[in-house]
């Protein structure tokens, strides 16, 4: 069983930057990928980011491309997902999951645990 925590969400302006982080514990950390994935009021849940098992590939939504980053310590078997100019239509809570294989995807059925959320709120 993994267990998955977030944190570094919270209340900020637009333009602003975020850090979010994702400790896992459980499983062996380094064998897995981790992905982010959001969801606004009254919206699905849709992927944002995903890293391999061995931090060397990463995956972004097109729709935030080029605003995110998102890292991989496996020695801290915490995953960092950082995000700059905030927009208001970031506004969601943010979950990271671990995936059932090393690759990353981002499809949310690939993903076999999820973490509780972080609440983000950007302010125009």
């Amino acid at each position: 069983q993994v267990q998955l925590v977030e944190s570094g969400g919270g209340l900020v302006q637009a333009v602003g930057s975020l850090r979010f982080s994702c400790a896992v514990s459980g499983r062996t950390f380094s064998s897995y990928a981790i992905g982010w994935f959001r969801q606004a009021p009254g919206k699905e849940r849709e992927f944002v980011a995903a890293i391999r098992y061995t931090g060397s590939i990463t995956y972004y939504a097109d729709s935030v491309k080029g605003r995110l980053t998102i890292s991989r310590d496996n020695a801290k078997n915490t995953v960092y997902l950082q995000i700059n100019s905030l927009k208001p239509e970031d506004t969601a809570v943010y979950y990271c999951g671990a995936a059932g294989s090393p690759y990353g995807s981002s499809w949310s059925n690939a993903y076999k645990s999820w973490g509780q959320g972080t609440q983000v709120t950007v302010s125009s």
